[in-house]
């Protein structure tokens, strides 16, 4: 396998992903047969079709056609910093490799070195519960601090959620995008994408300036699953993208995982019926980690062991500390009171927190409350919302 490519290479390596008609499969079924985009753009029309491609596309390969938007895309990968990474690169994910339909580009900005570590894909709905938010938050931090890398799509939801939370203890996080790299879908999430790109990676198949198109979203998927040694469900409907990136992860032999969820919430329907059907029911990080190949869990002690136990005993004590700060100070039994009442998995509305707590003045409630956010036990969510953030 070749290490980083040259600029000539890198621009054959474009030539042949923009080529129209050639498709994933053909692209992949050339490069199998003469090794590069080189050779490729050598061979006559007669050869190419010999090869079974159609005379059309045979013919776009022959002329070159695709050569002067490989320019351009080489110019705006310069501008933003992105690197293409061939099916034959060494740093090419090795697991994303052994799928049916593996992209024989992709396009990476930042970190490329965690292509080659052990990933977990976590998905779910773009409309998730505060169950499912919190859950993710705390599973995905977890396995960070376990060593595996998260992968998810930046989607609204639980894809952020599980972006932000890895980044928030700093592990390592992979974003695969459904459209170019340079083109921030959602845009809200232009800031996480940079802070991604700061400390993880930025990941497509999608040319630069590829719009996000509904069909390219299930053709991310695959790659999200492909690259990981499984997924993660949290939250999502039966008929949802999350059950297509786990049909997705079985079709590649990979673990598929779910957090059960509320029977009476639709977005636990999803995951609920993968644990019916044999998915490994996921409470707490180790329940991953149990599942892992031999191999695989020998790996991840060798790289993060220590270090887990370090991150273990520094939650523990911060917990601890925050917990025992609040109930401590002049708000303290304003504070025990509003724990008493809040909720992990279901939103309370702050009429109804005074309504609860009559005993307290309003000022005396949202004084309490403003110092419980501060410390991160209690999370505002919109409407005047609030809910108790999972901790021990």
């Amino acid at each position: 396998m070749t290490p980083t490519l040259s600029r000539e290479e890198e621009l054959h390596w474009l030539a042949l992903k923009l080529t129209p008609g050639l498709g994933t499969r053909g692209a992949a079924k050339l490069v199998e047969r003469l090794r590069t985009p080189m050779a490729i753009f050598r061979a006559s029309r007669s050869e190419l079709e010999s090869l079974g491609l159609a005379g059309t596309v045979a013919q776009s390969i022959a002329s070159g056609c695709a050569f002067e938007d490989a320019v351009t895309q080489q110019e705006k990968m310069a501008e933003y910093g992105v690197t293409a990474i061939s099916i034959n690169d060494a740093r090419y994910p090795p697991r994303l490799r052994e799928i049916y339909d593996p992209p024989v580009l992709l396009f990476a900005r930042g970190r490329v070195d965690l292509l080659s570590t052990l990933m977990l894909g976590v998905v779910g709905t773009r409309r998730p519960t505060a169950y499912g938010i919190a859950a993710t938050e705390r599973l995905s931090a977890d396995l960070a601090n376990a060593g595996l890398t998260i992968a998810s799509g930046m989607a609204r939801g639980i894809d952020t959620a599980a972006h932000r939370s890895v980044l928030a203890v700093g592990g390592k996080t992979v974003a695969v995008f459904g459209c170019g790299v340079d083109n921030i879908y959602p845009s809200e999430n232009r800031k996480l994408s940079e802070s991604i790109a700061a400390s993880g990676l930025l990941l497509s198949e999608f040319i630069m300036g590829s719009p996000a198109y509904p069909q390219n979203f299930p053709v991310r998927n695959r790659i999200i699953s492909g690259m990981s040694i499984g997924v993660l469900v949290v939250e999502g409907a039966q008929y949802s993208g999350s059950a297509v990136t786990a049909r997705l992860a079985l079709d590649q032999g990979r673990e598929v995982f779910a957090v059960p969820g509320n029977i009476t919430s639709k977005m636990s329907w999803g995951p609920n019926l993968l644990i019916k059907q044999g998915a490994k029911l996921v409470q707490e990080w180790n329940d991953v980690t149990t599942e892992m190949k031999a191999e695989d869990r020998r790996t991840l002690l060798e790289q993060s062991g220590k270090q887990l136990i370090l991150n273990e005993n520094q939650t523990l004590e911060s917990d601890a500390s925050s917990q025992a700060s609040v109930l401590s100070g002049p708000a303290a039994e304003v504070g025990r009171g509003i724990l008493s009442v809040l909720k992990i998995d279901a939103p309370v509305q702050l009429d109804l927190l005074i309504e609860s707590l009559e005993r307290y003045s309003p000022s005396e409630l949202i004084a309490a409350l403003f110092e419980l956010e501060m410390m991160g036990i209690v999370r505002q969510l919109p409407g005047k919302n609030f809910v108790k953030v999972w901790c021990d």
